[in-house]
């Protein structure tokens, strides 16, 4: 009885084998016939090593087509640790070529890890160094196609570009601003490897192709950055300010036409340098008080409310105005006496801007400082930027309007004011400034999306506007801005010098110079501002420092432009003592007897009776009171 239910006992479990065993048979079979392509993507996944493939970034272009920033193809190394049959001896040689630490390269390349990246090390290597390695033909080392970030121009337009990380990604500029526009999707080399590491020969390779990133035209005109940037250099070469920054907009449509930010960084090497320095974009990021160049707002505001008519009618400027008990004195002592409220802007008189501010009233004059955009960003496509301080009108006292009516007791930034300068001249519209004129196709360059001028509003009239293009050429023949008039363009502008607060109390010593202009003034078609953060080594005004270097690049950028000299401009006033400034002549080829020029000091070097070169050159703009000339001599004949 017990040996029967033994042996039944024993069948049943035999035949419950038998049947799961069948089961497990008929799934496997199932799952062969009818899951085969699943089973064999599952099982190739897990054979699969990837080998990122990374593609190349778009392009970053000028307006004309000149590349500021675009990637280089290159090499990086990459390692499968399990395929390495000497990881010392491979660190060696990897360490030889690398110019690297072994102890470092050998840590990396023995982790028990399927794939492994080599850097920094072996990311972006020379093409020699990749050439080396590919004749050595290390096991499990490897090489994949990667691209390198390359700003060709350095430190040019360094604040504006920005820069890319390790991973090319954006971190910074308009490469951080239009990163996934820029950004290209990587490819991959897929190479089958056996849990040992071991190539399957079973299955093949696949590649798959890395993309191209869309290019970024920009509204920047080299030629016009090119000018801007040289003599923004040679004002922080002479006068080494704390830092200096310029800004130059199409008034008429909002474009940026040239944006310099000093000190600078090359994007190459931003490592090199300070984050105040890479992540400062001054002309959208500063915001300090304007000081005088705010005044061209106020009396467009005065005119638009008809407040005066600036020819005819006066105002008398005896040295200062009492305001909330404070007095606000005149920059000149004893004051301007009897004026027009033209010579009131042209001579700058904070007393006379008061009285305008009285005029006005402050729910009007804090309506137009709205309007005009301060206390807001601009909008423009570029991080970073600030909106300045503006006092909440509940906030504003008798002092508080007046002083802010000339350009004290608010902060803004330099697009803020050329965004309003612009509104000021072009008619009176106010417009956002943008620095993208298009994105672009990699491969045809065809525009995929253009950016259009976007207009914000109305601010003042055409008719104030034609009042306050004249009114600010007449600044620059007749006032403080007479340092950049220049002949046969008519250049309208206004200067300012504005102290610096520090602790809470303005500096005596340290200000920020400014010169705030446009051309030509009756047709404009370029704005542009220059400042500079306490300059050293000269008598410190925004006429005597700023506005020559305007004027140098108006010289230039004019031309260029195809803007023709005028026939007529309002003559340029001299007042006792100022007398015309002496333009040196050309002497070169001439003998030494015939050089001579009045108001001239020559300084002969050289042996010879031929003059060979000049310094300065022919053309030079020498102050009135003279100065000097080095004429070299040869006997050559000059070239």
């Amino acid at each position: 009885m017990i040996r029967g239910k033994v042996k039944t006992r024993i069948s049943t479990i035999f035949l419950c084998c038998i049947l799961i065993f069948c089961c497990i048979l008929g799934k496997l079979g199932y799952e062969q016939i009818f899951h085969h392509t699943d089973i064999m993507e599952k099982a190739l996944s897990l054979w699969e090593r990837d080998f990122t493939v990374a593609g190349l970034r778009g392009s970053i272009l000028d307006k004309n087509g000149n590349v500021l920033a675009h990637d280089i193809p290159s090499t990086s190394v990459m390692v499968v640790p399990a395929q390495i049959q000497d990881a010392d001896k491979t660190a060696q040689q990897l360490a030889d070529v690398l110019q690297a630490d072994k102890k470092k390269i050998l840590s990396t390349i023995t982790k028990h890890v399927s794939t492994q990246k080599l850097q920094p090390e072996g990311r972006l290597i020379s093409d020699d160094k990749a050439r080396k390695l590919e004749a050595m033909d290390l096991p499990g080392v490897y090489l994949v196609q990667d691209s390198l970030r390359n700003y060709p121009n350095n430190n040019y337009l360094a604040q504006v570009l920005g820069f890319t990380g390790i991973d090319n990604q954006g971190l910074a500029g308009l490469e951080l601003q239009y990163s996934d526009i820029l950004s290209a999707k990587s490819g991959a080399l897929n190479i089958p490897f056996d849990a040992k590491g071991h190539n399957v020969e079973l299955y093949k390779e696949s590649y798959e192709a890395p993309g191209r990133g869309m290019d970024v035209q920009l509204t920047i005109d080299s030629n016009i950055q090119d000018i801007v940037e040289r003599e923004l250099n040679n004002l922080v070469k002479r006068y080494k300010p704390k830092s200096a920054l310029a800004l130059a907009m199409n008034p008429n449509t909002g474009e940026i036409l040239a944006m310099v930010s000093k000190p600078d960084f090359d994007p190459n090497h931003y490592k090199d340098y300070s984050s105040d320095v890479y992540n400062r974009n001054l002309p959208i990021w500063k915001s300090y008080e304007p000081g005088s160049t705010f005044k061209s707002v106020t009396f467009a505001s005065a005119l638009e409310l008809k407040l005066f008519d600036m020819f005819k009618d006066t105002y008398y400027d005896r040295g200062y105005e009492m305001v909330g008990g404070a007095r606000i004195k005149s920059w000149k002592a004893g004051g301007h006496g009897q004026q027009t409220f033209l010579q009131v802007l042209e001579n700058s008189s904070n007393p006379g801007f008061v009285e305008i501010s009285r005029r006005m009233g402050l729910d009007n004059e804090y309506d137009f400082v709205k309007k005009f955009g301060f206390g807001e960003k601009t909008g423009i496509d570029l991080p970073g930027e600030s909106k300045g301080i503006m006092f909440k009108k509940s906030a504003m006292g008798e002092l508080e309007q007046a002083t802010v009516a000339f350009g004290q007791g608010l902060s803004v930034t330099p697009i803020q004011l050329v965004t309003a300068f612009s509104a000021i001249i072009n008619g009176g519209t106010l417009y956002t400034p943008y620095i993208t004129k298009s994105i672009n196709d990699p491969i045809t360059h065809d525009a995929i999306l253009e950016y259009k001028p976007t207009a914000k509003r109305k601010v003042i009239s055409e008719d104030t506007s034609k009042k306050m293009r004249y009114a600010l050429e007449s600044v620059v023949a007749n006032g403080g801005g007479k340092p950049a008039y220049t002949e046969g363009y008519k250049i309208g502008g206004k200067t300012g010098t504005a102290q610096i607060a520090e602790n809470g109390v303005y500096s005596t010593s340290n200000y920020i110079l400014s010169f705030l202009s446009a051309a030509p003034i009756d047709d404009p078609q370029i704005v542009l501002y220059i400042a500079a953060d306490s300059p050293q080594n000269d008598v410190l005004y925004g006429g005597t420092v700023i506005a020559p270097v305007a004027k140098a690049c108006y010289e230039d950028i004019l031309p260029y432009l195809g803007v023709k000299k005028a026939e007529e401009q309002i003559p340029k006033k001299l007042v006792w003592p100022e007398t015309e400034n002496i333009k040196v002549q050309d002497f070169r080829g001439k003998k030494k007897k015939d050089v001579a020029q009045e108001g001239v000091t020559f300084t002969f070097i050289g042996s010879g009776d031929t003059v060979m070169e000049q310094m300065p050159e022919a053309g030079t703009t020498l102050s009135a009171e003279g100065g000097e000339v080095w004429i070299y001599l040869g006997n050559d004949k000059v070239k």
